[in-house]
C-alpha cells in the first residue's frame, strides 16, 4: 500500500469515498462544514498532481430512495468554497449518465455524484453495485474515517475493483492518531470516558484497561456505577441491566492497577432543564426527586491534579449535559484543563467533540477525530472494514 504522499495522480482519474455527512438547516444549508474541510487536503493534492477527482459520498438516512432534503446537491457550493474549484454534479451515482459525466472528466476537474444511499445496495455491500461505482475512476481513496467501521460497498467492496487503493489524508490521520493511544502511548496515561450510558462504553474501557494507568468516568454513565457500590442516585440516569457490569469493570480496573475516579460530588437539579433548581451533593447520596447533571467543584479540582501529570489523554464522551450552559462547567473545565496539558491528547466521539467546538478549544488539544463509531470500534480493538480493504 503506498502513501497518498508519495503516489502521483497525473492523468489518474481518482475516486475518492469522503465522508461529506454533515448538518444542513431548513434552507438545505450546510451548518457545519468541518468533514467537508477535513477531506480538502486529500482533493487538493490529486489535483495540484494533475489528476482528476470523482467523490461519492452518503448523507443522512433516506429510507425509500432519493429524497431531495438529502440530495448531495445542496453541499456543492460549501464544496467549492472550501476546495476552491467548480464542481460538477451527478444526479446519479451509477448508470449511464453518470458513467457519461465522469468518463468525460479533465485533469484538474472534480465531480460529485448523488448520495450512495439513495440505493438499498450501498449499505447491503452489494458487489455489483460496488463494481458500477468502480467504473467512475483509476485509483481508489478512502478518505471517510466516519464510515470506517461499515462493510458497505463504497467503503470497503469496492477496493476489490480496483488495482490501486490508498487513504486520504485524513483517514491516514485517524488511523495513525487511534493506533497511538492503543499502541504506543505514552505514562501517566488517562483516559476519560462519559456520556450517558454504560451499555455503550464497556467494550472500550475494557479494552483499554491494560493500557491506561488512569480512568475518569463521567456524564450519565456514572450514575449505574455508584448504584451498583449502593449509594443513592435519586432520580439519576442509571440503566439497571448493567449494576453487574459496573461492579466487575470496577473490579477487574482495580485488578489492573487502574485507578478509577468517578465524580465525588455533583451538581444536581430537580429537573431536566437548565432552568431547574440546583445543588451540590455527594454523588452517593443524591436525594430522591434530584438527578446528577452535572460533575461537582470537588471532582473538577481532582481532575484537574491527573490531567496535569498526565502524558497522553484520551477524551470520549462529556461530563454532564453541556448543551444546557447551567450543566456545562464539568465538561469545559476539563476541556480547558486538557488544552493547558502539554499531554498528547486525542478527542473522539460526537458530544466531546462537539464540546471542544463550543467552548473553542478544537485548535489546542493535539487531534479531533472525526469518527464517531468508527473511532469507539477502533479503541475496542476491533479492525474496521474499510481499514482492512486498502491494506
Amino acid at each position: 500500500m503506498s502513501s497518498i504522499e508519495s503516489f502521483n495522480f497525473k492523468v489518474r482519474k481518482a475516486l475518492i469515498r469522503v465522508d461529506f455527512n454533515v448538518p444542513l438547516n431548513e434552507k438545505l444549508e450546510v451548518t457545519d462544514a468541518t468533514r467537508i474541510a477535513a477531506a480538502s487536503k486529500t482533493i487538493k493534492k490529486i489535483l495540484s498532481d494533475g489528476g482528476s477527482v470523482v467523490l461519492m459520498s452518503h448523507l443522512g438516512r433516506p429510507k425509500n430512495g432519493p429524497e431531495d432534503k438529502f440530495s448531495l446537491k445542496h453541499i456543492v457550493q460549501t464544496l467549492e468554497t472550501e476546495i476552491g474549484v467548480p464542481v460538477m454534479f451527478s444526479d446519479d451515482c451509477i448508470g449511464e449518465k453518470a458513467l457519461a459525466a465522469s468518463s468525460q472528466l479533465k485533469s484538474g476537474e472534480v465531480l460529485l455524484l448523488e448520495n450512495l444511499r439513495f440505493y438499498k445496495e450501498e449499505t447491503a455491500g452489494d458487489e455489483v453495485f460496488a463494481k458500477a461505482l468502480s467504473n467512475h475512476g483509476d485509483v481508489y481513496v478512502n478518505d471517510a474515517f466516519g464510515t470506517a467501521h461499515r462493510a458497505h460497498a463504497s467503503t470497503t467492496i469496492v477496493a476489490k475493483f480496483m488495482k490501486d487503493k490508498l487513504f486520504g489524508y485524513l483517514m491516514d490521520a485517524e488511523v495513525a492518531n487511534g493506533l497511538r493511544v492503543l499502541q504506543s502511548a505514552e505514562h501517566p496515561y488517562t483516559a476519560i470516558i462519559g456520556g450517558a450510558k454504560v451499555s455503550s462504553k464497556i467494550d472500550v474501557i475494557t479494552h483499554l484497561l491494560d493500557k491506561i494507568d488512569n480512568l475518569i468516568i463521567g456524564g450519565g454513565m456514572a450514575f449505574t456505577f455508584f448504584k451498583a457500590q449502593g449509594g443513592e442516585v435519586g432520580s439519576s440516569l442509571v440503566e439497571n441491566d448493567y449494576l453487574d457490569t459496573a461492579t466487575k469493570i470496577l473490579s477487574l480496573a482495580k485488578e489492573k492497577g487502574v485507578n478509577v475516579l468517578l465524580p465525588e460530588d455533583s451538581l444536581v437539579a430537580d429537573a431536566f432543564s437548565n432552568d431547574a433548581s440546583t445543588k451540590v451533593v455527594a454523588s452517593m447520596s443524591i436525594p430522591s426527586g434530584w438527578m446528577g447533571l452535572d460533575v461537582g467543584p470537588k471532582a473538577i479540582e481532582t481532575y484537574r491534579t491527573i490531567i496535569a501529570s498526565s502524558k497522553t489523554i484520551l477524551w470520549n464522551g462529556p461530563l454532564g449535559v453541556f448543551e444546557m450552559d447551567n450543566f456545562s462547567n464539568g465538561t469545559k473545565s476539563l476541556g480547558e484543563m486538557i488544552a493547558a496539558s502539554s499531554a498528547y491528547s486525542l478527542v473522539g466521539g460526537g458530544d466531546s467533540v462537539a464540546a471542544v467546538k463550543k467552548f473553542n478549544l478544537t485548535d489546542k488539544v493535539s487531534y479531533v477525530s472525526t469518527g464517531g463509531g468508527a473511532l469507539l470500534e477502533l479503541l475496542e480493538g476491533k479492525t474496521l472494514p474499510g481499514v482492512a480493504a486498502i491494506k
